[in-house]
């Protein structure tokens, strides 16, 4: 039996574009029904999370599980620049109200991607106002936390850095990642910054932000060493190294790439990939964890994110169990990690990749939005009731 620390959060995570459905004045709503877009279809209703939150969560404690990340949605939230929709923060705070109904601990995220199409148009990240315009949002947003413990200001801005800089969106987290745009970069960390102090203003609360970790690997070529450092530095350690002096770090690790001399190299032929086409490779879990604590100088861990897409819910199951034990380990070797928040509560829009990539522990159909949970929710249910693999 492995043991996990005494309150230990076990929980799943969503986004809000991705399962709550008709997140119409978003950026990427507006991306999705461009002429010609690159995403493989749109997101429509997903999984109409908006509406069915309270089924969803019920399903969440009644498995077992104690705690569910979510993000609200700025986008609706301030539709258009300067006005906020009252009713929408109503909804953020009962979907808050109601995981506590259901003894499941919020942890929130402030922004998880997506943005309101006037911010996209008015400059996005590259706007000189672009972090007031956020910290204002954070304000707007403040009165409705009151009581949340995690507070998640941005999620994965190394990716959106990446976005940002890059030429495709459809390769999120994998071989051959856009180069970032370092500006954004920085202005998201000044935001990032600006976000704590204002969540900070609210007693107990705490702010972080969370990173994909990519756990890149060197092939030990000459030269592979150092391309490793070059291409992951301001990919992924940069962030970990910037999260210094936060209340937490949120850690999101799914694969791993390895870094040869001329750069990363496309997954093995010889491995077992995931319906993301990545390297099926639950280590990677506990060497994000490593890696956060050791760039951060010990700053508590929040395990995010961490899950598979796969049709078969046995490898689901498999992964899991494998990236838990890593984890133990990690925990085993004195390193503070407080929660793991398996992606993702429910099977949802994969952005570029659309609704294929399977990553819930909950199905649903797509036409009547019957909920099916899988034999791995309840199986993390009986971990997380158990506090231990």
């Amino acid at each position: 039996m492995l043991s996990f620390p005494e309150g230990f959060l076990w929980g799943a995570a969503t986004a809000a574009h991705q399962v709550e459905g008709n997140n119409t004045t978003s950026n990427w709503w507006a991306m999705e029904h461009a002429p010609g877009s690159p995403m493989v279809e749109p997101s429509g209703d997903a999984a109409d999370h908006f509406h069915r939150y309270p089924e969803d969560m019920r399903l969440l404690a009644e498995a077992g599980l104690n705690s569910y990340r979510f993000s609200v949605e700025w986008a609706r939230i301030e539709p258009e620049r300067g006005f906020v929709s009252r009713a929408m923060l109503d909804h953020y705070r009962r979907m808050i109200d109601t995981a506590r109904e259901n003894g499941l601990d919020p942890t929130v995220t402030l922004m998880h991607f997506t943005v309101p199409q006037w911010f996209q148009k008015d400059g996005f990240w590259r706007a000189d106002d672009a972090v007031d315009l956020f910290a204002r949002y954070v304000e707007t947003v403040l009165p409705i936390l009151d009581g949340v413990r995690y507070v998640c200001t941005i999620n994965e801005p190394n990716i959106a850095a990446m976005l940002a800089g890059g030429e495709d969106a459809a390769n999120l987290v994998a071989f051959g990642l856009p180069n970032p745009d370092l500006a954004v970069a920085d202005t998201l960390l000044d935001a990032h910054h600006r976000a704590s102090e204002i969540v900070h203003s609210v007693a107990g609360a705490q702010a972080g932000w969370t990173i994909a970790t990519q756990a890149f690997h060197s092939t030990g070529e000459p030269g592979a060493d150092e391309m490793l450092a070059e291409y992951g530095d301001p990919r992924d350690h940069w962030y970990l190294e910037q999260s210094a002096g936060d209340d937490f770090v949120g850690v999101q690790a799914y694969t791993r790439t390895f870094i040869g001399p001329e750069g990363p190299r496309p997954v093995s032929p010889d491995v077992e990939t995931t319906l993301t086409g990545w390297e099926f490779y639950p280590e990677a879990l506990e060497l994000g964890v490593r890696s956060a604590w050791e760039r951060s100088g010990g700053v508590p861990v929040l395990v995010t994110e961490n899950g598979i897409a796969t049709a078969d819910d046995t490898r689901r199951i498999a992964y899991t169990q494998g990236a838990l034990e890593g984890l133990h380990r990690a925990i085993s070797d004195g390193i503070e990690v407080r929660a793991y928040q398996h992606w993702s509560a429910l099977d949802n829009y994969e952005w570029a990749s659309g609704f294929a990539p399977t990553f819930g522990l909950i199905g649903f159909d797509r036409e009547t939005f019957v909920r099916a949970p899988k034999p791995s929710l309840a199986w993390l249910g009986e971990v997380a009731r158990r506090n231990a693999l």
